[in-house]
């Protein structure tokens, strides 16, 4: 299955022109991955089992995974089919997997087993919490887990399934999606798969084909997808101290920093507290996302919305999130997008630059003019070389 009907229209396709790569993951991480990389150019080679890969079932979603990319079928468990594998990576650059740890050595395609036959190739792995104990022994980063008496909780989740909300689960991430009034939301974008994996796969693995290409070495690198989105909360990791600051509540300290202590997420720096970065309902039941952080922005802001008194109501002036000032504006705020409807606002915003925009969903943000000159598909086509 090869589909290069999109490589026309990206000028930055000839990137990875050369790369070879062997790609036998499934499902979403891995296969976003990989498209990425057949995207740049990257000679993709898709080796599924023999019963195909789990995502043939949504049609149109392997298609969008999988485009630009080479297939072939295999019964891991056939020796021969084995050596078949052996053979394409023993000409390969990269190699990417999404078994869990353990799994390739019963295949016969461990690191030591793999470097004898190519010792430039890089190999990656997606895994959902990385690995530990035994599996740590070739020497891959994360430490072993094992408790250190039998009252701890085993920490060694190296076996474990689990699906993107599992990780975002035990990463924190999903807690901090929660409603105004701090119900817990379920978000159907895949942010752990996505962000934790694909994208976090992606830097590896590039910085290990151009280290190999310098010194000759190849590397195994194990991606856990949890970990890599832990990384991703930069912000609530320190904004919830410093909302704490504000308020005047020292609870939130390094040395009693417990979910107790910490601020709701809607009540963050960025959650939410802030009247000038949220969202407004209008009267029609949608939203607007204002954004104005900076002074400029949100005086702009006020401007348009010709709420003058609101102007030096702002953080960058000393009004922090949760006094009485800024409950008052965010009050009067509210009150006012919720007295026009989202069409309205879209046209009051249109020719200003104070940060505001429409919530928009999936139908309309395809239609947008904005997304006009792209291919849902193509996964750079939000890259513009322009020279």
């Amino acid at each position: 299955m090869t589909d290069t009907h999109l490589s026309n229209h990206d000028q930055m396709a000839d990137c990875l022109q050369g790369l070879r790569v062997i790609d036998l993951t499934r499902n979403l991480p891995g296969p976003f991955a990989t498209r990425l990389l057949a995207d740049l150019g990257a000679d993709v080679l898709k080796i599924e089992p023999k019963q195909g890969d789990p995502a043939r079932v949504f049609g149109e979603l392997f298609a969008a995974l999988n485009h630009g990319k080479t297939t072939e079928k295999h019964d891991f468990h056939d020796p021969e089919a084995i050596e078949a594998i052996k053979a394409h990576l023993k000409e390969a650059d990269l190699m990417l997997d999404s078994f869990r740890p353990g799994v390739l050595a019963e295949m016969g395609l461990d690191t030591k087993t793999l470097h004898v036959i190519n010792p430039k190739l890089v190999m990656v792995s997606i895994t959902g919490y990385g690995i530990a104990g035994s599996y740590a022994k070739e020497g891959v980063y994360l430490e072993s887990a094992e408790p250190k008496n039998s009252s701890q909780i085993n920490h060694n989740w190296s076996d474990k399934a689990g699906h993107d909300i599992n990780f975002m689960a035990m990463s924190g991430v999903l807690d901090q999606l929660k409603t105004a009034q701090g119900e817990q939301a379920m978000p159907n974008v895949q942010f752990a798969d996505l962000a934790g994996g694909s994208d976090t796969a992606v830097i590896a693995l590039l910085a290990a084909v151009f280290a190999a290409q310098r010194t000759g070495k190849g590397r195994h690198i194990v991606i856990s997808m949890t970990h890599s989105l832990y990384n991703h909360m930069v912000m609530p990791k320190v904004t919830g101290k410093l909302i704490s600051r504000f308020s005047g509540d020292n609870s939130n300290s390094a040395s009693n920093n417990t979910s107790s202590t910490a601020p709701m997420p809607q009540h963050d720096f960025l959650g939410g507290a802030l009247p000038c970065y949220r969202l407004y309902q209008t009267a029609d039941q949608r939203h607007m996302a204002v954004g104005s952080l900076e002074l400029k922005f949100w005086q702009g802001l006020c401007e348009v919305l010709e709420l003058p008194a609101l102007k030096d109501v702002h953080w960058q002036l000393g009004i922090m999130p949760n006094r009485p000032e800024s409950q008052i504006a965010t009050k009067t705020m509210a009150e006012k997008f919720a007295s026009q409807t989202l069409e309205h606002w879209q046209g009051v915003f249109a020719a200003t630059d104070v940060c505001v925009t429409p919530v928009l969903n999936l139908q309309e943000a395809k239609a947008h003019p904005l997304f006009a000159h792209q291919d849902e598909y193509q996964a750079t086509s939000g890259w513009q070389q322009i020279s």
